[in-house]
């Protein structure tokens, strides 16, 4: 069929502080670069979401992997899900432990069992029956998430309250639609630092986190876990595409309807079955990045979208 594929990033949605703002630009045109070359080759979304998402998940300024938050006992817990637009096929794990690629297992979840999701203990197991090494916290903790976990565990600060002043670190993803069609979409994400332990937000859980579907289109959500779940916040926006609207204005409803209803805000980034894309959010910042047609376009404040041109189309 020759479509032109398209890839988008996000690296959370939250209040980004200016310190990590550079490094937050850079990650996501990385992590898009690197999904992208899969797709230029002729390879499939699935492929190019993994990698993107792989690149995002090794870079510390992110809360997913490598720079992963510490819950409530003072461990690390991730959550992961990739989704195949075409069969409906999916993904997820969640509650495991020292991995630091949470979006590989996922896929493999998918491409080794019957299953949709595997979590905590049970999923380790099936981790470590797959030779997929773990690694130990020190590895996966940088020391400014050790810093935050000592402060709020002095403070008790809710998890609620942390939404609110949007002082988290969230959520990593990818949308894709490659030559033949295909779409695929990956979130990854390493939670809230001092959650209760075992506590799950929405990236693994489909419909929530993400979702994506050849007839209609790909979505990757980032924001406040519990309130993105109680609207099925990527499943809701492709219910409003399949009703006509953009990905833009499906987008905005739907963030929009999330913060009236359930007081809760967020990020998503979205590509049509006919490849149009685009990132919205409601949160102060959120960092992306897209590749189509060989321009790359990225922003982190409200309304910024800054244009590279990078390989001329063939």
């Amino acid at each position: 069929m020759g479509t032109n594929p398209v890839l988008v990033v996000h690296g959370g949605a939250w209040a980004i502080p200016d310190e990590f703002a550079e490094r937050s630009i850079l990650g996501v045109k990385n992590a898009v670069k690197s999904g992208f070359a899969v797709l230029e080759m002729g390879g499939s979304s699935m492929k190019a979401v993994e990698i993107a998402v792989r690149a995002l998940e090794d870079d510390t300024v992110f809360d997913a992997g490598h720079g992963a938050v510490l819950n409530a006992d003072g461990y690390v817990e991730l959550d992961a899900i990739i989704m195949n637009g075409k069969t409906l096929a999916a993904g997820a794990v969640s509650c495991i432990r020292n991995i630091s690629n949470p979006v590989a297992f996922a896929c493999s979840v998918l491409e080794k069992t019957p299953y949709v999701m595997l979590t905590g203990t049970g999923a380790n197991q099936f981790a470590e029956k797959l030779g997929i090494p773990q690694v130990p916290v020190e590895e996966l903790v940088t020391d400014h998430a050790k810093a935050e976990w000592e402060q709020y565990r002095k403070y008790k600060q809710t998890v609620k309250s942390l939404f609110n002043t949007e002082l988290v670190h969230d959520t990593v993803g990818a949308v894709a639609i490659d030559c033949e069609g295909n779409m695929a979409c990956a979130t990854s994400t390493g939670g809230i630092t001092n959650k209760m332990v075992g506590r799950v937000g929405d990236t693994p859980v489909i419909g929530s986190g993400g979702y994506a579907d050849n007839l209609v289109g790909a979505v990757s959500a980032t924001g406040h876990g519990e309130s993105i779940m109680k609207v099925t916040l990527a499943r809701l926006i492709l219910f409003h595409m399949e009703q006509g609207k953009t990905p833009e204005e499906a987008a905005d409803s739907s963030l929009h309807y999330m913060e009236k209803r359930v007081h809760g805000r967020g990020g998503v980034i979205i590509v049509s079955k006919t490849g149009e894309w685009t990132a919205r959010f409601t949160t102060k910042r959120m960092a992306w990045a897209g590749i189509k047609e060989g321009v790359l376009m990225y922003g982190l404040n409200p309304g910024e979208t800054i244009q590279e041109i990078i390989n001329p189309p063939k």
